[in-house]
């Protein structure tokens, strides 16, 4: 037991290297291990210098272990708070065109954050842009500066044309102005005023355009309200789709489309979209049809020029309707949006009935069509109470044998100051027309509007002075009646005429 219990324990990992014997002390004070010691010390230089490239060589920075590694982490420390400062900025300025910097609150510059990233790099961010122009300087309150010979005024060439090129930064954003301060430019007076007065008249120009293009209807085109309007007209299954523009007039831009459900009432099939232009420029005299007429007479003098638009196509659905109850050929109104028409398409298949003056008609039917005419003018004199005002053989079309009238914005009463002028007007155009195309029977103007009227006005030569003389005394005698007595009825036509039987050869 006694030898067990003195025995040394022995180690679980074997038995290690045999310990290096201790430096004696003499050793330690000894001058030749010091020497050692030193030059070993010298052999790493980044102990003595730790940054050795940025510094001359040979010379060595003293400093103290615990400030360099306290300056290291309040560098990092000013890094984390920069790039928190950077996301911030980003995140509160978003996509804005004016936004807010940070940049005072930084402590760390971004040029002299050498481990800053590319693209954090932000020119917008910096306080002073290094390739941005400098300003004149402003003249002192006592304009002028400099002493003796080296004085300078407000009115020196060189300052004041370097102020005018900073003006022109003020004018509009569209005006490219170049860069003329970086380039020295010296403007004058006289050529800066002229630029100045150039970019203004520009911008009421452009103005003007702007508004004229979004509040008018042109040629084949239409203004944006009038296209909101059409949109909502095929949004509300009224239209199923609109196909294109047919013609164009100087009142109005006709457009194909196939017709939907109204109110549970079926459109037809085909139908045009009748838009009046709501620019005055092509058709100005408009008041004249409809001032004197006395069924809008009292509207039209408390509308302005843009709602006068309405009051035409509300006035064209009037007469289509009272020709159509009269069992005259014409259009059959649909519905009425503001200054948009919808009227039955006369044709088939898309395809537009001609124009009286483009049909390619025989004999036969260009003497069916004179009488067709002339019993339209009769009806509408007679049992409409209306005159065309404006007919022609543009605006008759030939359709399924029989002549279609069309465009009746512009139609007015025999009662009107100028009614039977407008009457003897279409009668000149169509006995014109016919006799023209070879119809023998095809009354002279004057006999036609005789005829037509049931006036027996006298002929005695053609002379148009003469009879537009009695004309207008007809219409001065109407008008001094309608003021003392009210409406008056235009008597009856007495014109002894019958239309020809149709013929097999008609067919």
């Amino acid at each position: 037991m006694d030898q067990i219990g003195t025995m040394e324990p022995k180690s679980p990992w074997g038995t290690g290297p045999p310990a290096v014997p201790s430096c004696s002390l003499s050793d330690v004070m000894s001058e030749e291990l010091a020497r050692q010691l030193d030059e070993e010390n010298n052999a790493f230089p980044s102990l003595t210098n730790p940054n050795p490239e940025g510094n001359l060589p040979g010379e060595e920075i003293e400093t103290n272990s615990d400030l360099m590694l306290a300056q290291m982490l309040q560098m990092q420390y000013n890094r984390e708070c920069d790039t928190q400062l950077r996301r911030e900025e980003r995140r509160y300025n978003g996509e804005s065109k004016v936004s807010i910097s940070f940049e005072n609150y930084r402590m760390v510059h971004p040029y002299d954050d050498s481990a800053s990233s590319e693209d954090e790099v932000d020119w917008q961010d910096t306080l002073d842009d290094p390739y941005k122009a400098d300003k004149p300087q402003v003249t002192p309150r006592k304009g002028f500066t400099g002493k003796g010979k080296n004085i300078t005024t407000k009115h020196d060439e060189v300052v004041c044309g370097r102020k005018n090129t900073a003006r022109m930064d003020n004018f509009a954003p569209g005006v490219q102005v170049g860069d003329g301060m970086g380039m020295d430019l010296k403007l004058s007076n006289q050529v800066f005023n002229s630029l100045k007065e150039h970019c203004h008249s520009e911008q009421r120009r452009s103005a003007r355009l702007h508004d004229k293009k979004e509040h008018s209807t042109a040629e084949q085109a239409v203004d944006p309200r009038t296209r909101l309007l059409m949109y909502k007209m095929v949004s509300a299954g009224t239209l199923e789709r609109i196909n294109g523009c047919i013609s164009t007039g100087k009142e109005s831009v006709v457009f194909h489309a196939n017709g939907g459900t109204l109110e549970e009432q079926p459109v037809p099939n085909e139908v045009v979209l009748k838009v009046f232009k709501t620019t005055l420029n092509e058709f100005k005299n408009r008041d004249r049809y409809i001032k004197d007429d006395y069924r809008f007479k009292d509207r039209f003098s408390k509308l302005n020029p843009r709602k006068i638009i309405r009051l035409w196509a509300e006035k064209e659905m009037h007469n289509l309707t009272r020709m159509k109850k009269a069992g005259i050929p014409c259009p059959e109104v649909a519905l009425l949006r503001k200054h948009i028409l919808v009227l039955s398409f006369i044709g088939k298949d898309h395809v537009p009935a001609p124009k009286l003056k483009d049909a390619k008609l025989g004999a036969a039917d260009m003497k069916t069509a004179y009488y067709q005419v002339l019993q339209m003018m009769q009806q509408m004199y007679q049992e409409c109470n209306l005159v065309h005002a404006d007919l022609s053989e543009y605006n008759m079309l030939w359709h399924e044998g029989k002549v279609w009238l069309i465009d009746v914005s512009q139609s007015v009463e025999p009662n009107h100051p100028h009614g039977l002028e407008f009457l003897f007007r279409d009668c000149r155009n169509v006995s014109t027309f016919f006799q023209k195309r070879g119809v023998s029977e095809a009354m002279s103007v004057y006999e036609l509007f005789n005829c037509v009227t049931g006036l027996d006005l006298t002929i005695t030569e053609e002379d148009d002075a003469e009879f537009l003389s009695q004309i207008e005394t007809l219409e001065k005698r109407n008008e001094d009646h309608v003021q003392k007595r009210g409406k008056k009825t235009f008597p009856v036509s007495s014109c002894d005429w019958s239309p020809p039987l149709k013929h097999d050869s008609d067919d």
